[in-house]
């Protein structure tokens, strides 16, 4: 009787062993077919790309595409160093590297994607030299896009900065028409505009906000500088040469995703990784 126990335990254990040395082979399988991207929410215009690359993604590689998404720019880093998702598609090389430092993280960037042009919207003046004196102005508050449009004042020609490598409000070393700049929530620009003179707006939220580029004040100009502004498919370095992780940068930049761009975003968007600027 003690004989027999032995013998049904042993093969129980050894059911249970296949079943779950099974059921382990078959995730690591599905986990090689599937990558999971985060993305920031809102964005109408890129979804409707990323269902392109999806789609792509799927018929030539047989990978299929999942997302996540974020509400601020502080959580699709965090989620990918948490391996929560795979991959993430938002930032430029200035906030990655500003992240990387802060947090200790080792994030790559893996494949270019899109350039979006910053432009000052307002709903008061039609051109920059209306802009009165003591006029307010609203600037996106984390660090990497405030930068950004600070140079974007500057180029405008309504301050002036120093050289810091990242630039604040204690950059502005001249502010000739003593502008009134108001540090808010990226995604707050465009929703301040009834209240304030003018502000300066990514394009993802000009374009889900529908502001007219065409009424726009003034618009950022590129070149050879604007390279790190461009936006990227980003991973743990770990991770950079990861088979379905490289599948997806394919799917990415193709014609088809070019087409794609263009055909939702116009010239709110450009396709960066054929991008030449001088």
């Amino acid at each position: 009787m003690k004989k027999k126990t032995w013998i049904w335990l042993g093969i129980l254990v050894l059911v249970l062993g296949i079943g779950y040395f099974s059921f382990g082979n078959h995730s690591k399988s599905a986990s090689k077919d599937t990558v999971t991207v985060g993305l920031m929410a809102g964005s109408k215009p890129e979804q409707e790309i990323w269902q392109e690359v999806a789609k792509t993604a799927k018929d030539k590689y047989g990978l299929t595409v999942k997302y996540k998404y974020f509400s601020d720019y502080s959580q699709p880093n965090a989620a990918l160093t948490s391996h929560s998702i795979d991959v993430n598609a938002f930032q430029n090389y200035p906030f990655m590297d500003t992240w990387n430092q802060a947090h200790h993280s080792d994030i790559v960037a893996v494949g270019d994607t899109i350039i979006e042009p910053m432009r000052i919207y307002s709903y008061k003046v039609n051109k920059l030299a209306d802009l009165k004196d003591g006029a307010t102005i609203a600037i996106p508050n984390d660090a990497n896009n405030e930068s950004r449009a600070l140079h974007v004042l500057q180029s405008a020609g309504l301050i002036k900065l120093n050289n810091d490598k990242l630039s604040n409000l204690k950059s502005v070393t001249d502010n000739p028409k003593n502008l009134n700049i108001k540090e808010v929530d990226a995604s707050q620009t465009s929703r301040s505009l009834n209240d304030i003179d003018a502000a300066v707006v990514n394009g993802n939220y000009a374009q889900t906000a529908d502001l007219n580029i065409k009424k726009a004040i003034y618009t950022e100009h590129f070149n050879k500088d604007s390279e790190k502004f461009i936006n990227f498919i980003a991973a743990n370095k770990a991770d950079k040469n990861d088979p379905k992780i490289k599948k997806l940068v394919k799917a990415y930049q193709t014609k088809e995703t070019a087409k794609e761009i263009k055909k939702v975003s116009g010239v709110n968007q450009l396709p960066a990784w054929n991008l030449k600027l001088k």
